[in-house]
Order: structure tokens, then sequence, then C-alpha cells
């Protein structure tokens, strides 16, 4: 009788190393062996020659519950499996129900563990009318961080936060030790900028780079990082599509503060004057998609270790609200998550940047950032053997072709990708066979943040 469930041999992708004819090793749904070589004998076992093995990514931005009646978890951990992506932290601005209570937070756990095909972990906010009161109670019902936003998109569902409450929340949070995410643009500036485009009468793709020009995002991550400097509390900017962005969260770690920022897919691989300007609507984002000489300085960034997470960003409108001729008249955002792990490889392989990044931004780094790294986030012996396997099998991207998308249209449709998912492993389960998602609605559990002193 073995002593393993489950043994997989192949390139081996790690955090600092990559084992070229490596092994792993599975026993009761945790990671019991990593090596060189050939893969022990088990239950169940697989050579898959050259194919890339990576930790499950954990994709630390995903909105299943921004349009009612829409994707819901039951279709957002779908395209998740079929992605690679074992655990999603989910955003808490859902329609109809902002998550700002240990109430709301219990509610939507319930929910999702009755609908979740893979893991999550869930974001917390605050009600500007409640303030900074209710993040203690938010702490105890187990969110693993808080999302804030510098621009209100929705009085309701998604408010702005000014600078007096932002701080009140950073000093509220920074006794915990989580880590406050922010969205990055400034109220007053977009608002400036979007009414001046309105009166040139522009109203195509261009309008919503207009619209929120470069300035618009630094200013807001300089109050973002300098409010978690005055407050101690672990400061964060959810989404940068420029580089200068990178450099000045760059230049707050030197000065010893912790100043992180994350960067979408989108901004690794759309660009305006490309990808905006064929598909308008479903390409408005915010922040915008910057031009293609941007793009490539992100990656730059990616290379110099300036990049502390890689994530989506996902949520799924309804085509119809992606569709007007009005740029600025679209709702902002794409879908991702079927497709963030494959598009970073060959952005990744088609600018020479090592494929450790690949298992450090997507899942090392996240694990460790919303403290969820004692079960998450590494092919580490004890930890949830969440596993991605990648092939060698050039497709062209076509997100209503797989079945595994609420929505059939993406930016992304179109792509060639030369490695795609061939396996998901969740928990020493597999969840995806490449073709088919396994996993049944239930199946994801929520995964609290590990307690620390």
């Amino acid at each position: 009788m073995s002593d393993f469930d489950l043994s997989l041999t192949g390139t081996i992708i790690l955090p600092d190393r990559i084992i070229g004819r490596g092994h792993l090793a599975v026993r009761e749904g945790k990671v019991a062996l990593v090596g060189e070589g050939e893969g022990p004998a088990a239950t169940e076992r697989h050579d898959l020659g050259k194919a890339m093995i990576l930790p499950g990514a954990i994709d630390a931005q995903t909105h299943s519950l921004s349009q009612k009646n829409q994707e819901d978890f039951i279709w957002s951990t779908r395209s998740a499996a079929a992605g690679g992506t074992t655990t999603i932290v989910d955003m808490p601005y859902d329609e109809g129900d902002l998550v700002c209570s240990a109430q709301a937070v219990a509610r939507k756990v319930a929910h999702g563990e009755r609908q979740a095909r893979v893991d999550f972990a869930l974001y917390g906010t605050v009600d500007p009318d409640e303030g900074a009161r209710r993040i203690p109670e938010m702490v105890q019902a187990g969110v693993a961080a808080f999302k804030f936003s510098t621009f209100g998109t929705d009085a309701r569902r998604f408010p702005r936060i000014p600078p007096h409450l932002l701080e009140a929340c950073f000093a509220a949070i920074a006794p915990f030790g989580l880590t406050a995410g922010v969205h990055n643009e400034d109220d007053e500036y977009v608002h400036a900028a979007m009414e001046r485009v309105r009166a040139q009468g522009i109203t195509d793709y261009r309008a919503h780079a207009m619209s929120r020009p470069p300035l618009t995002e630094v200013l807001a991550m300089l109050e973002i990082y300098e409010i978690g400097a005055q407050t101690g509390c672990d400061a964060h900017v959810v989404h940068c599509s420029l580089g200068r962005g990178y450099d000045i969260a760059h230049r707050y770690r030197q000065e010893g503060f912790s100043a992180t920022v994350e960067c979408c897919i989108h901004y690794l691989t759309l660009d305006e004057e490309n990808d905006v300007a064929r598909l308008v609507g479903k390409a408005k984002i915010n922040p915008p998609i910057r031009p293609r000489a941007e793009v490539e300085r992100l990656w730059k960034h990616v290379a110099a270790g300036n990049v502390t997470l890689v994530s989506t960003d996902h949520v799924s409108w309804s085509e119809d609200r992606k569709s007007d001729p009005d740029m600025l008249a679209n709702a902002s955002g794409v879908p991702g998550l079927e497709v963030m792990v494959p598009l970073f490889v060959k952005g990744a392989l088609e600018r020479g940047v090592p494929l450790t990044w690949a298992a450090r931004l997507m899942a090392d780094n996240p694990a460790r950032h919303f403290r969820i790294d004692h079960v998450k986030g590494a092919l580490e012996v004890g930890k949830d053997a969440d596993i991605t396997v990648l092939v060698d099998r050039p497709q062209i991207y076509d997100a209503a072709r797989s079945g595994h998308n609420v929505v059939g249209w993406s930016p992304y449709n179109g792509i060639a990708l030369p490695w795609t998912v061939a396996g998901t492993w969740l928990r020493g389960r597999q969840v995806f066979d490449g073709t088919q998602v396994l996993a049944a609605p239930g199946t994801g559990r929520f995964v609290r943040p590990e307690a620390r002193p």
C-alpha cells in the first residue's frame, strides 16, 4: 500500500528555484514531499513530462457579487478552477450588501461555502456613516484584509473614503497587523477631468484614459502611503497601472514603511492604442489601461522585484453593461480568472522574466500578504496541496468556448496562449482536468488569516 495519495513528476516551479525534473507527493490533502527525480509510488501517479507544476494561484482581487443575479461564487470559482486559481480573495462591494460588519461577513461566508468550488478569503470595508468602529468585529469574523477607495464609484456600493476617515480606519487596523488595501484614484481630480472630457464632446475609447490621467493615480498613491506611514498600518495599493507608482512604493519601502503594490494582469497584457481602441467598453477598467510603453515598464518592475502581487480584479459584467458607444457610460472591470496564470506565463517567457515570479507573485506573496501562508501559497511540506499544471499546448483563448465563464466576452479573446492549464488540484483533490471543472459547489472552504500576537 502506497504512502502517498498523489504523485506528480514534471518541472516544479518554486518562488526561489526551478526543479527541472522534480516531483511532488501528497498525503491527506497536504504536500508531503518535494524533490528531484521521479516521483514516488502513489495511489494516483502522473509523469507529466515537461509540464510546469506550480502552486495553485491565489487571486488577490475578485468581485463575485458586483452585479445581482449575474456571476456569484458558483461561476467565479468555476472560472478560477479552470484557470489554476485555488483560492480567491473576494472584494466587499457586493450589490445590495456592503460587507461592513461581522454580520455581513458571516452572511457572505455562509453564502460562499454553499457555492464555492475553490477556497476563498474575504475583504471587509466600512460604511462611511459608521466610520471605523466595526473594524475589530470584522477582524474577529475572519476577514483577511480591508478595502477602501479614494474614489467614489457609488455612494452606497463603492463609496469614497475621505482622508480623515482613511486615517481613522488605518489606525484601527494597525494593531491587528492586517493590510489596508485602497483603490488609488483622486476623487476630485477624476470628476473634474470627466467633466472636461464631456464638455469637449469626446465619447470614443479615448475618453476613459483622458478622464483619469496618470496624476490622478499618483496623487492617490501618495495619500495612501503617507497615511500608512503616519499610522503604522500596512498600506497596500490594490492596482497600479503606472511605472511611476511602483517607483513611489519602492521609495516608501526603502524608508522602512510597509508599502505594497499590486499589478493586475490586464495592465501586463493590454494597451490603450491597440486593445482599448478595438474593444472600447469591454476594456474599460479603473485605473485605465495605459499605452504599450507603460506595459513594458511594468514588466521591468516585475523583473526588478518591485511588484508585490499579480491579480485579476475579476468581475463578469453582463455584456449590455460593457457595450455602450459612450465609453464613460460603461461599467468598469473585466473577467480574468480563467486566464491570469497562462497570460502571466506567456508574458514572462516572451520577456525572459524567470518563471519563479509566477510562483511568487500569484501564490507565495499573496498568501503572506493575507496571512494565510500557514496553509496556502507554496508547494511546501505541510501546506495544502493546491497545485496548478500547465502544459505546452497552444490555444487561442475564447471565453465562450470553454463554458467555464458566466459571460462569453473577454478582453483576452483571440490571444494566443503557448501554455495552458491542464489540471488543478485543491487540497489534493483534482478540481479541473484540463477540460471539465470537477469540483461541485460547496467544495471550497472559507480561509481565515492566521492569528498572530
